[in-house]
């Protein structure tokens, strides 16, 4: 595998502008509606650039698909100092899991958790 196998997330949410507000204020970014390709599924995608490395993804809210601790999958998001993302999150209404950890030459994290009950990462080099 000669690229980075992650290409694309998507977060099921209960309340679709909920979180679209709770991420919008702790990446400081805007997200936009995506036009979905299956009926009973509405997306909110963040900001995507296809001569940039990494994944983009979305939020989802669909009939049948729950949120919520426990499901085994945390997407980090890319950050220029992840405790200032960090501190965002009770502010927008999330819960910090992990303040801002050194995690060896690899960088920083911290684990917070949104609105809806997902456990989401931010990483960082400083």
């Amino acid at each position: 595998m000669n690229s980075n196998p992650i290409v694309w997330f998507e977060i099921y949410v209960d309340d679709l502008a909920r979180a679209t507000t709770f991420y919008e204020t702790v990446l400081d970014i805007k997200l936009e509606e995506l036009p979905a390709p299956v009926e009973h599924l509405k997306m909110m995608a963040f900001p995507a650039s296809m001569e940039s490395p990494g994944a983009s993804g979305a939020l989802c809210k669909m009939e049948g698909m729950k949120c919520g601790t426990g499901a085994g999958t945390i997407v980090y998001f890319r950050c220029e100092d992840c405790g200032v993302e960090s501190s965002r999150t009770t502010d927008a209404g999330g819960k910090i899991q992990m303040p801002k950890s050194p995690i060896g030459q690899y960088g920083f994290i911290s684990l917070g958790v949104d609105t809806e009950g997902n456990v989401f990462g931010l990483h960082s080099q400083k």
